[in-house]
């Protein structure tokens, strides 16, 4: 069975190079929300897919206030940080490698 390769989505290309312009520092999703003008019902299944790719990590943020619910943190991988560059370099050229859709 072939794997149909296609395009990031806007959305989640913005994710990828938003995530990029800083790649070692760890972002909240809210951050993220707020930064990118997205909706947590948008953001929050992109980076699960891009964490379940391999193309983004995720952690618990261990230093929480008190009466602060635990968060999750998030920054790209390897492979997430060579795609960002590759969509940064060529936003309309077809298809990275190791890319699965959107």
């Amino acid at each position: 069975m072939t794997t149909r390769r296609r395009r990031p989505s806007p959305q989640t290309t913005s994710v990828l190079l938003a995530l990029a312009a800083q790649p070692t520092t760890w972002r909240y999703g809210y951050e993220l929300c707020q930064q990118l003008d997205l909706k947590p019902g948008s953001l929050y299944p992109i980076l699960v897919r891009l964490a379940d790719r391999g193309l983004l990590q995720a952690t618990w943020d261990t230093e929480t206030s008190p009466g602060r619910p635990p968060r999750h943190l998030y920054r790209l991988t390897g492979s997430g940080r060579a795609l960002a560059t590759d969509l940064a370099a060529a936003p309309r050229r077809g298809l990275e490698a190791g890319w699965q859709g959107a």
